[in-house]
C-alpha cells in the first residue's frame, strides 16, 4: 500500500510585529475549536514565525500530509482579519511513498489578499494530460 503526501512550506508577510501576533493567536484558536470538529478548519499544516519575535513573517507549512485548501481558507480569513492586500501564492508538491502513475505532481495558487479570493492556481495533474491531449495549456 502506497502513502500519498502533500508538501508546501512558504512564507506571508503579514507587514507588522503586531499582526504576526494575531495571526498566531487566531491559528491557535481555530486549533483549539477544531478539536472536537467533524470538518477541522486549520487540519493539514502548521504556522509559525519566520523570523525574530519582532519580525512580521510567518510560515505556513504542511504537517506530513498538507492540506492546500485549508491553507488557501485560513490565509483569506487572515487578510479579511488583518485587511491584508497585494498578491500573495504559493506552491505545492504532491509526493508517494511507492512508485504510482497518479502519485506525483503539483501546482500552485495565487490568492488576491485585497479582493479575498484566489485568482489562478495550477496542477500539474490536470496539466499535463490536456497538454498532451493537444487541448489549450493555458491554466
Amino acid at each position: 500500500m502506497a502513502d500519498y503526501f502533500t508538501h508546501f512550506s512558504c512564507l506571508l508577510d503579514v507587514g507588522t510585529p503586531d499582526r504576526a501576533a494575531r495571526a498566531l493567536a487566531l491559528f491557535q484558536s481555530l486549533r483549539d475549536a477544531d478539536q472536537d470538529a467533524d470538518d477541522p478548519e486549520v487540519a493539514g499544516f502548521d504556522l509559525a514565525r519566520q523570523d525574530a519575535p519582532e519580525g512580521s513573517t510567518i510560515w505556513i507549512h504542511d504537517d506530513d500530509h498538507g492540506d492546500v485548501e485549508a491553507v488557501i481558507r485560513f490565509v483569506l480569513r487572515l487578510a479579511e482579519e488583518l485587511d491584508l492586500t497585494g498578491l500573495w501564492g504559493f506552491q505545492y508538491g504532491l509526493t508517494c511513498s511507492r512508485p504510482r502513475l497518479d502519485g506525483f505532481g503539483g501546482g500552485a495558487h495565487v490568492i488576491d489578499l485585497g479582493a479575498r479570493k484566489s485568482i489562478g492556481w495550477i496542477s500539474t495533474q490536470e496539466w499535463l494530460p490536456t497538454a498532451l491531449n493537444g487541448e489549450d495549456v493555458d491554466a
